[in-house]
């Protein structure tokens, strides 16, 4: 992640001082300034914690220290064009921490206001997650109206932010509790003219699959009922978590129903694959039932763990039509490398596959280190 660090570097940092020492002149920016000589092989997130604690700082040390200078200052700051990019994730984050901290029964609000106006340059996904935490009922009802704004970005921030397993961003329990609140702001937006947006959608309610299958399959069979072009795309691709993993109504949905099939294999062109290496499979599909068959075809690898044990990962294949007594012969590639997202252990894995959910064939091999 070296390159990702570098996203807020020196001179971005240098930027950002001169333009905040213009547009606000009344603070005196010299901690930001100085973390531009402090971030060393800091991670990006350690960066982003460095500038905006050196922000709160020095509007902290100010004439008027709080939350208010804060908005303002920012504000400001937006008539400046090159106020953008990652340096503004810190900002971001500052004026969290200051509207947080703040007594003032409005600072909460305008703080969400101030995010959307900052997400245009740079999203906002990451810090807005505080201000759910702090107050999740509060901040979903403001967050609902982006949904309805005219600029793309504040639109995606109202499904992005609030995605319950958004990467890099920090958990909202609740928002894993209650699966139910964030589904009116995908309704509002999985027909949005904004594929950037309805990407967002699609990701986050594959995200709510992983806590809450069956409301993910009701909420997709709803917007199918008033679909348009676009929403087959948004469906499959937030059901491919559980189209994987072989939930009924998922594949049902789709049009994946209990089929009569027969599958010979997998075959394996090799027993005993040492790693790094590529294991060649092949099997064969026949439809035999009376009537054409749609099929969602997949593979699970049963990886061995280090304590002996297997966990299986699904890969998918591809998606076909079979008439009736049709064939058809696939044949397919895995590669076995050490990355770092995953460490193969030598001894027995199995491969397996999944035909509209349900497994066929499952065949064992061994993995030697090289």
């Amino acid at each position: 992640m070296g390159a990702m660090n570098e996203l807020i570097d020196p001179p971005g940092i240098g930027t950002l001082t001169r333009i905040l020492t213009q547009s606000a002149p009344t603070v005196e920016w010299k901690q930001t300034a100085a973390t531009a000589s402090l971030l060393g092989d800091l991670n990006l997130r350690a960066r982003t914690d460095l500038v905006a604690d050196a922000l709160v700082a020095d509007i902290s040390t100010g004439p008027v220290p709080g939350y208010t200078t804060a908005s303002a200052s920012f504000r400001a700051a937006l008539a400046v064009p090159e106020f953008t990019g990652w340096v503004l994730w810190p900002v971001s984050e500052a004026a969290v921490t200051l509207a947080l901290a703040s007594d003032a029964a409005g600072d909460f609000d305008d703080c969400l206001a101030l995010l959307a106006e900052l997400t245009p340059r740079l999203t906002g996904e990451f810090a807005v997650r505080r201000l759910l935490a702090r107050d999740m009922d509060r901040a979903l009802a403001a967050i609902l109206t982006w949904t309805a704004h005219p600029d793309e970005h504040v639109r995606r921030l109202a499904s992005e932010g609030t995605r319950p397993y958004l990467p890099w961003a920090v958990r909202v329990p609740a928002l894993v509790r209650r699966p139910d609140a964030t589904l009116p702001i995908l309704t509002a937006l999985y027909r949005d003219p904004s594929e950037y947006v309805r990407r967002s959608v699609a990701n986050h309610l594959n995200d709510l699959a992983r806590h809450a299958p069956d409301a993910v399959v009701d909420t997709a069979r709803h917007w199918l009922t008033a679909a348009d072009r676009n929403t087959g795309w948004v469906v499959r691709h937030g059901l491919r978590t559980l189209i994987k993993k072989g939930h009924p109504g998922a594949l049902a949905l789709l049009g994946f129903t209990p089929a009569s099939v027969a599958v010979s294999g997998p075959r394996l062109d090799q027993e005993i694959l040492r790693v790094p290496g590529e294991l060649t499979f092949a099997f064969d599909i026949s439809n035999t039932g009376t009537r054409d068959v749609r099929l969602a075809v997949d593979y699970l690898v049963h990886y061995r763990k280090a304590n002996g044990s297997q966990s299986a990962k699904v890969f998918k294949i591809s998606t076909l039509t079979l008439a009736p007594g049709e064939s058809r012969s696939i044949s397919k590639r895995h590669a076995f490398r050490q990355m770092t997202t995953r460490v193969h252990h030598p001894g027995l894995h199995a491969l397996e596959l999944q035909i509209n959910g349900a497994a066929h064939g499952r065949t064992e091999f061994v993995l030697e280190m090289a």
